[in-house]
């Protein structure tokens, strides 16, 4: 048994992985996505359509982000990381960042607002 690359992946298909990117190892194009980049599909697969970006577009009708769908498909990351940037140069998917953590307000500024309403 071989330990698990950086991705996760133990590297038992290496060939099927190759022919999926067709030699490619890193996004080609426009794509830099992270883990939490959510990813939602702009068109419907087509019968032409590489398998594994149908199979995305089929799973992005709402937002996922790339550990999921790297997950789902049972994929490495680096091979869907390829796939994603293949889809986005097409304009097939829209890549979003995650929703960044609220910013709570300042805690004088509540204080005062708390401070105002128990004095009405």
């Amino acid at each position: 048994m071989t330990a698990a690359g950086q991705d996760g992946w133990d590297g038992g298909e290496p060939e099927r992985l190759y022919v999926i990117t067709r030699g490619r190892s890193g996004p080609a194009g426009q794509g830099e996505f992270d883990l939490v980049t959510l990813i939602v599909a702009h068109a419907e697969p087509t019968p032409t359509m590489q398998p594994e970006h149908a199979a995305i577009l089929r799973l992005c009708g709402s937002p996922l982000s790339v550990a999921e769908i790297s997950a789902y498909l049972e994929l490495p990351m680096s091979v869907v990381t390829v796939l994603l940037a293949d889809l986005l140069d097409d304009g097939r998917i829209e890549a979003r960042a995650a929703v960044p953590a609220a910013e709570l307000p300042d805690r004088a500024l509540l204080e005062a607002v708390m401070h105002g309403l128990q004095r009405l």
